[in-house]
């Protein structure tokens, strides 16, 4: 049976070839070639002897997600839909800027929380992503950009999935993309999104090397965040406020509070008065979120002067408030519109 290389981390790399007879030093090369060369075919692994490259060609594979097509949109935003070795499919996108790149991960095939408001709950959950998955995304999608990357990278894991119900794949996937002889993406530049999984976070809190956190809330009361997140009746406000407040944050670091607007449910200025005092005392940000449409949800996107007014509320009562526009709309590429929906022609209306 093969050995699956993509996942492993560099002490795993170093073990396995010390097990073959190897000098340990070759898990390092090997590593390298994986993860910073971007090397995926052992023939062209040169840094390592030809006799090490055909036992690795016999008895390993690296298993990337396959490129199956890429949707651009007008603002540069690029929807990669990805196929894995088991047929399924997942997404990822690239959002560039003028000195970064952000790449938007997914942690599982589909997801299991099932907002109301967002495309991917309509999949339902098929399976979670292998930490290999997880970090072959990245290597894909550097490779296809390798002519147009900028000096940095950001990784948010915000894309198909609830990252804290694949916790341990999640977490090994965040070790290597942090570790500074690959990828070496700092961990202040890895944030994972979640809907609000409390044993997850404080699970998260004591963990040695962890990314940021964001908390994608999105409502003011339990009864109005269980009408679009049936999760917080398992994990109601309180209880996931007081997890917040237990997490350590690093010096200057916040922790972020994602609220996506939806027109005329939980974007009046009363919600937002009741957010400044659901949150008074944690150092934390808003990102407000205008609602994305996806045309089988009965959702509106919020008013502009809505969405002005929210945020001005927020800030008269001392928070950092955000508006984020998504990027990618046109290909689907937008918060909460990943759904693997094929957008290179017009939806069926």
């Amino acid at each position: 049976m093969s050995t699956e290389l993509l996942g492993l981390t560099r002490d795993e790399l170093r073990r396995l070839l010390a097990e073959w007879g190897e000098p340990a030093y070759r898990g390092d090369q090997l590593f390298h070639a994986l993860y910073v060369e971007r090397r995926f075919d052992f023939a062209r692994m040169t840094n390592l002897g030809r006799a090490l490259r055909e036992r690795l060609e016999r008895e390993a594979t690296i298993s990337l997600p396959q490129l199956e097509k890429r949707y651009v949109s007008a603002d540069g935003t690029a929807r990669y839909l990805l196929r894995l070795t088991d047929g399924k499919t997942i997404e990822t996108v690239w959002m560039p800027e003028e000195n970064r790149q952000t790449l938007c991960l997914s942690t599982q095939v589909g997801c299991a929380v099932d907002c109301h408001f967002c495309a991917t709950a309509q999949l339902g959950l098929l399976r979670n992503l292998t930490a290999g998955e997880i970090v072959g995304q990245v290597l894909v999608v550097l490779e296809n950009q390798r002519r147009r990357l900028r000096p940095s990278t950001n990784i948010v894991l915000m894309g198909q999935g609830e990252p804290l119900l694949n916790y341990d794949a999640t977490l090994q996937a965040v070790r290597l993309l942090a570790d500074p002889k690959g990828l070496a993406v700092p961990l202040l530049k890895i944030t994972l999104s979640t809907s609000g999984i409390v044993p997850g976070i404080r699970r998260l809190a004591a963990e040695e090397r962890r990314p940021k956190l964001a908390v994608s809330l999105n409502a003011t009361t339990d009864a109005q965040r269980e009408a679009v997140m049936p999760l917080n009746r398992k994990y109601p406000i309180e209880e996931l406020l007081a997890a917040c407040r237990d997490f350590p944050l690093r010096p200057r670091e916040r922790l972020t509070f994602e609220y996506v607007l939806l027109g005329g449910l939980n974007d009046t200025a009363g919600d937002a008065h009741r957010l400044v005092g659901l949150t008074r005392g944690l150092r934390c940000k808003v990102n407000l979120i205008p609602w994305n449409a996806v045309p089988s949800l009965p959702y509106l996107a919020p008013s502009e002067g809505a969405v002005e007014t929210f945020q001005q509320v927020l800030r008269r009562g001392g928070l950092l408030a955000f508006i984020r526009r998504s990027r990618g709309q046109d290909v689907a590429a937008a918060c909460g519109q990943l759904a693997s929906l094929d957008t290179s022609t017009p939806p069926a209306t």
